[in-house]
């Protein structure tokens, strides 16, 4: 995952966690929806935040306690990869933040950039894929749009996770037949001094 987003980045990697783990996130994400605890996700901030399912149709959970061992073991992998990027890449990563997502059949998130309106901490974004028995036929990939129009689609198979710089890479979520499930969230760094 280094060396990828070194020399490109963004990187993907296979089986980022165990298979017992991601059965165990795969069903904490399903008991959220069941429980009603998966929200709409919202555009925009502070005033101007809002609901827009034209534009991102996912319901999110932020994990800002975990209380579950799945989720300490997840954030305590996503630590680990925080340290290993700060030592092979000098990247300054602060603090990680993420939530669970889930998409409905045919849900998507339009092409857009990382980077909040006036803020410049988001520095590295990943998302973390918890689906079981993904096909290509089913949709739902990540598309990443690379430069000079060209782009690469990653399929959320179940154990992959996709990072990338966050204000460099525009992105969008196409549809899936089936519903599709994640952990996304992003590295922080310090703002930058004198940011507007």
């Amino acid at each position: 995952m280094i060396e990828q987003l070194a020399t490109r980045g963004f990187g993907i990697v296979d089986e980022f966690v165990a298979g017992s783990l991601l059965s165990d996130l795969r069903a904490r994400c399903l008991s959220l929806q069941a429980s009603g605890d998966l929200r709409q996700a919202r555009i925009g901030r502070g005033t101007q935040e809002r609901e827009a399912p034209e534009v991102r149709g996912d319901f999110i959970s932020w994990l800002s306690a975990p209380a579950l061992d799945a989720e300490q073991l997840l954030l305590a992998r996503f630590e680990d990869l925080r340290t290993a990027l700060n030592r092979g890449l000098m990247a300054g990563l602060e603090d990680f933040q993420g939530h669970f997502a889930l998409y409905p059949s045919g849900a998507t998130y339009a092409r857009h950039v990382d980077r909040l309106v006036g803020t410049d901490v988001r520095a590295i974004s990943v998302a973390l894929y918890l689906n079981e028995d993904w096909a290509a036929d089913e949709g739902g990939a990540l598309r990443i749009y690379t430069g000079s129009g060209a782009s690469e689609d990653v399929l959320p198979r179940g154990g992959r996770l996709v990072a990338f710089q966050s204000e460099r890479f525009e992105h969008e979520v196409l549809p899936a037949t089936r519903e599709r499930l994640s952990f996304t969230g992003w590295y922080r760094r310090r703002p930058l001094e004198g940011f507007v």
